[in-house]
């Protein structure tokens, strides 16, 4: 099991006061559990993040990484986009570029950006993604098994590896799969790497 310093920034690290979005993100998280029913410790068993993280990245004491994220939307059957969708008002159909939901992982060096979030009656959602030179995130599982995914790199240089397989990106480049296992994100550099995430439900 992960630590915690691997899965949230300490509060110490931020301002005092929570962020707006991590703070209605922990009011969602802590809704989700109550919702099923489910204890920290339950939770902890189905994600694989320690109970102390969990309580804490509820009550809005920590950030949280990507990497946790990932963790507990595979718990709660939800996509990243998704859940973070659910901590915002009711998506329109245009999206204006101003109005696009911007999350950031300062210890990964990533950058998320919802170019098209989740909307009832479609599948689909494009992600803007943007990863500084050396980072690598990796995720033990999918949000949601057989997920589509879509990556193709605008800027830069990326390395995805998916079923044990590497596959190197330069601008231009296209990589689809559906994603059952572990994956892996990394920007070898020397520049960043900017590329857009098409994600389909299964």
């Amino acid at each position: 099991m992960r630590n915690e310093t691997e899965d949230a920034v300490p509060a110490t690290a931020r301002d005092a006061t929570p962020d707006p979005v991590d703070a209605r993100l922990a009011a969602r998280l802590a809704e989700l559990r109550a919702e099923r029913g489910w204890s920290l410790g339950e939770v902890a068993e189905r994600s694989g993040v320690s109970r102390s993280t969990l309580s804490r990245a509820e009550r809005a004491e920590i950030s949280p990484t990507a990497a946790l994220l990932n963790r507990l939307c595979a718990a709660y059957g939800r996509t990243m986009s998704q859940l973070l969708s659910e901590v915002e008002d009711g998506p329109a159909q245009l999206v204006r570029a101003a109005e696009q939901q911007v999350w950031e992982d300062p210890a990964c060096g990533f950058v998320r950006r919802s170019v098209s979030p989740p909307h009832a009656g479609l599948r689909g959602e494009l992600v803007e993604g943007r990863l500084t030179a050396g980072a690598d995130i990796a995720y033990d599982r999918p949000p949601v098994p057989g997920l589509e995914q879509h990556i193709w790199v605008l800027d830069g240089t990326l390395e995805v590896t998916a079923q044990d397989v590497e596959h190197h990106l330069a601008p231009g480049d296209c990589l689809r799969l559906r994603v059952w296992g572990a994956t892996r994100f990394r920007c070898p550099g020397p520049e960043d790497v900017r590329y857009a995430l098409a994600v389909v439900l299964p």
